[in-house]
């Protein structure tokens, strides 16, 4: 594995588990569950602008894969859109220039 790729998978991580703490915790502190989280995610203009600032993101991301995925038929790098939007952009693009970086067979 080259560096650049180690520090895309290392960054897909923690896009993973950083994150994930926080809304675990949020979710545990409140307990409100999944609906009291996306609530807070709207609670004021700054959360609110943040919330549609990776949610264009998240977008714009899924076509990125889509196209390339097609174009290159290399149907594993499709794991990113699920990751993008059950985990945030900071696991789904990592991940994706990890599996986009992988030497051709």
């Amino acid at each position: 594995m080259t560096p650049l790729r180690g520090v895309f998978l290392a960054l897909a991580v923690w896009g993973a588990i950083h994150p994930m703490y926080w809304f675990l915790r949020h979710m545990r502190e409140t307990g409100t569950g999944l609906g009291g989280m996306i609530d807070a995610w709207y609670v004021n203009a700054s959360t609110t602008g943040l919330t549609w600032d990776l949610t264009i993101a998240a977008i714009a991301l899924t076509v990125w894969v889509l196209a390339e995925t097609f174009a290159r038929k290399a149907w594993l790098n499709l794991i990113a859109i699920p990751a993008t939007f059950c985990i945030g952009v900071s696991c789904g693009l990592p991940l994706y220039l990890f599996l986009r970086s992988r030497p051709s067979a």
